[in-house]
């Protein structure tokens, strides 16, 4: 179950940030099913990364950060990979129209 929670979190702060983008970028003809595919794949992609690059250094005590620490890079990582996965496909998509 604890490997799961980060996985979670990244799937769904993923999606609420491929949303937040889908919301700002409403010219470009993106489904409902696409964004939320972008932002949890995002999301996941983002957590993993933000998450190595700050809690994952060879030598860190793992207890320094807590597990507050990790589910908050997890969450911004997840959010801030699934906006900018969203961002990406929707640029994508909208040069694909023209």
């Amino acid at each position: 179950m604890e490997a799961l929670v980060p996985i979670l979190t990244q799937i769904i702060t993923g999606i609420l940030g491929g949303q937040a983008v889908g919301a700002v970028l409403q010219q470009v003809a993106m489904s409902q099913l696409t964004k939320i595919i972008s932002g949890a794949v995002g999301g996941v992609a983002g957590g993993t990364l933000l998450g190595s690059v700050l809690g994952g250094a060879a030598g860190a005590d793992p207890a320094a950060g807590g597990a507050l620490g990790g589910l908050l890079s997890n969450a911004l990582g997840g959010a801030g990979g699934g906006a900018v996965l969203t961002g990406i496909a929707g640029a994508v998509m909208k040069a694909m129209n023209k």
